[in-house]
């Protein structure tokens, strides 16, 4: 992910590599060996509550053992794309980016706007919802977004206590819920906090990183799409606070950007905030596939 986003060294050459290999491996890895791997990072830039609460979810071996098994559901059993730590990784630090750009350019969070919270209040929701939001995938991948409710909604209340009295704790808790069931394909979120998380989610397309299934033989627009991405870059914008450009090395990638991607900007409220362009190189565009074949 090339923005401004400061990301671990380590983390940042594993979201270098292809995704499937290495979420392969960790599949295949014992609990306590992939949760002893797990740890993530975020730039905090001052704000101590957020910076309590990642030190709180890296000690979290609960949280972690749920992303280990949603990676296992996904990677050995379903064979899609990364649902690992790294995946959540990803997301999270998106997610928190694009929050930033929308306040630097004045975009009020909605827990400010109607809770009367603060800015380092949305960061912990925004974090908290990434963080957990395919928490669900760990019981299965159909409906995992309402699965994800009832195991978060516990964890979040023992990662906020301390740092939020109630009724205080109620809001954020019942904010990052919002954003988990508002990250599902036919989600309404009712916030631009909560449809951050929608297209971050969909924003963790780089480098690979959803390559498993084209890897694996299985040609479709789907993995084609996802094997075209090369790099996705979040800056501003010159008409709107966010720009995302893509980067495309085979024009099937258009179906990430005009299907996918699409489909999770609209109607997460983002719509007004965000300009998106992709790129192909033509000249040195690749040959994915020598010939496709229907199968009818």
């Amino acid at each position: 992910m090339a923005d401004e986003t400061e990301i671990d060294e380590e983390v940042e050459e594993r979201i270098e590599q292809p995704a499937s290999e290495e979420a392969e491996h960790e599949a295949r890895l014992t609990p306590a060996q992939a949760v002893e791997k797990m740890r993530i990072r975020v730039p905090e830039r001052g704000n101590r509550k957020l910076r309590r609460v990642i030190e709180r979810v890296n000690a979290d071996k609960q949280l972690k053992g749920w992303w280990h098994v949603a990676n296992v559901n996904a990677v050995a059993r379903l064979e899609i794309n990364d649902h690992s730590w790294v995946h959540i990784q990803i997301v999270t630090n998106i997610a928190l980016k694009l929050l930033r750009q929308l306040t630097k350019h004045g975009v009020e969070p909605g827990i400010v706007r109607d809770f009367g919270l603060r800015q380092d209040d949305a960061e912990v929701v925004v974090t908290l919802a990434a963080l957990m939001h395919c928490v669900g995938m760990s019981i299965h991948r159909h409906g995992h977004e309402d699965f994800s409710l009832f195991l978060a909604e516990p964890k979040l209340r023992e990662l906020l206590d301390g740092l939020y009295d109630e009724p205080d704790r109620t809001v954020i808790v019942s904010e990052v819920l919002q954003a988990i069931i508002s990250h599902r394909a036919d989600g309404q979120p009712l916030t631009t906090d909560a449809g951050l998380i929608r297209v971050a989610d969909a924003l963790d397309m780089a480098k690979g990183r959803s390559r498993i299934p084209f890897e694996k033989g299985r040609v479709s627009m789907h993995s084609l799409s996802a094997a075209a991405i090369e790099d996705v870059t979040i800056s501003d914008g010159e008409e709107r606070p966010i720009r995302i450009e893509i980067l495309m090395n085979n024009s099937s990638g258009i179906f990430q950007v005009d299907g996918l991607l699409k489909a999770k900007l609209r109607g997460s409220g983002l719509e007004p905030y965000v300009e998106v362009v992709a790129h192909i190189d033509t000249e040195t565009e690749r040959v994915l596939v020598p010939m496709y074949r229907l199968e009818i």
